[in-house]
């Protein structure tokens, strides 16, 4: 249940676990970032930007959670481009790509990091 993809200093609480349901996805504020949090079916937690880089609107967090292979994906609810949960690389359009974000499950309770360099 628990990512920690690294050790960042500093971490905001989202929401308790529970709160992201399984191929869901929640937008939270991350200092003053928007940032789409989803858990897939197996209990992993993905953090990337809510920003859909191609449609410009704050959406992903309502994208479509699914797989490609074993690659853990989300497709933009707008254009339905898919990037990889796990490094925000648009899987459709060579060169796009949403930042990712460090998360981790502390206490029950769902925290995001800064985010990682792309």
């Amino acid at each position: 249940m628990s990512e920690d993809h690294g050790g960042t200093r500093e971490w905001t609480a989202v929401c308790p676990y529970p709160r992201v349901e399984p191929e869901r996805g929640v937008a939270a504020l991350v200092g003053d970032e928007q940032v789409a949090v989803f858990r897939t079916h197996d209990g992993q937690l993905f953090a990337i930007g809510n920003l859909d880089p191609i449609g410009g609107a704050y959406v992903m967090s309502r994208g479509i959670v699914g797989s490609r292979g074993t690659t853990p994906t989300v497709a933009s609810p707008l254009h339905k481009q898919v990037y990889d949960l796990r490094t925000g690389e648009c899987l459709d359009e060579p060169g796009v790509a949403l930042p990712t974000y460090r998360i981790r499950c502390r206490d029950n309770v769902v925290e995001v990091g800064t985010r990682r360099e792309n």
